[in-house]
């Protein structure tokens, strides 16, 4: 009896953890390919790549013709006096003091990803 209670702890617990991580994924999309194409379109830029490449899109997307994931972690844990700011450029988030752009907050960490 003490066995089967254990095993839907353990049940549960992995059923949680998958939970989670479907939460952890980030921002993702999938792309439409139509059957028998050699390139597909990128919706962010409008581009067309061929099957079987990866490229990053000006929206820091990590994209391949099965889809696109954020290439960048959103930070948690931020001050109320603080903003955080995507730097498009470098593809990664800053946080800044709201009231002095030039001063960087500390944060707790990132999600996504």
């Amino acid at each position: 009896m003490k066995l089967l209670a254990e095993m839907r702890i353990y049940l549960c617990l992995a059923l949680v953890l998958c939970a989670v991580l479907s939460l952890a994924n980030g921002h993702c999309y999938q792309i439409q390919v139509e059957e028998g194409a050699a390139q597909c379109l990128d919706p962010g830029d409008n581009r067309w790549h061929p099957l079987g490449t990866t490229w990053r899109n000006s929206e820091c997307m990590d994209c391949s013709c099965s889809g696109c994931c954020s290439a960048y972690g959103v930070p948690t844990g931020v001050p109320d006096d603080c903003v955080a700011v995507l730097d498009k450029a470098a593809c990664e988030y800053k946080v800044f003091k709201k009231n002095d752009l030039s001063t960087e907050c500390p944060f707790m960490g990132l999600v996504g990803k």
